[in-house]
């Protein structure tokens, strides 16, 4: 059964792929504010997979010109939130755990993260009212980098009412 955010996605099927593609940032974004000022560009959202991208532009570089590191890792944790969000059932709500991050290479240009999750992980996140889940992400730079390594850990749990 779909949730509330895959209901309000495929809302959006109905526009061309220009506009679809705008209003889903657009909405993200409003949802989540940091993620909008931030300018985080969504390439891809389905119950596997999110992939999202940041460009390198004035708001998120840094003093030496680069996509800035706590830019870099609200990108990650914004696409593993998202494959998260769309696989929680609407009576629950999902919690970043644990973040860890090790910056491995200086970048080049864009950022792009892919979050993803296994049948397994999705099979969990449905049924199980509480737990929590590493959740696999994948961050490079526009040469094909991975400039940071990241353990994602979310969990969820059901909604007080």
């Amino acid at each position: 059964m779909k949730n509330r955010l895959q209901k309000s996605l495929d809302r959006l099927d109905a526009y061309p792929s220009f506009l679809r593609n705008f209003l889903i940032d657009f909405a993200l974004g409003n949802a989540v504010k940091f993620v909008g000022t931030s300018g985080i560009h969504f390439e891809k959202l389905t119950t596997h997979e999110v992939v999202a991208v940041i460009k390198n532009h004035k708001k998120v570089r840094n003093h030496f010109g680069q996509v800035h590191a706590v830019a870099m890792v609200l990108l990650a944790e914004t696409v593993t939130g998202i494959v998260v969000g769309m696989n929680i059932p609407d009576h629950k709500i999902p919690l970043i755990k644990t973040l860890k991050t090790d910056f491995v290479k200086r970048s080049q240009g864009a950022i792009r993260a892919v979050g993803r999750l296994t049948d397994e992980q999705i099979s969990m996140i449905q049924t199980q009212d509480k737990g929590e889940t590493y959740v696999n992400v994948t961050i490079q730079d526009e040469t094909g980098v991975e400039n940071i390594k990241c353990e994602m850990l979310w969990a969820w749990t059901v909604k007080k009412s």
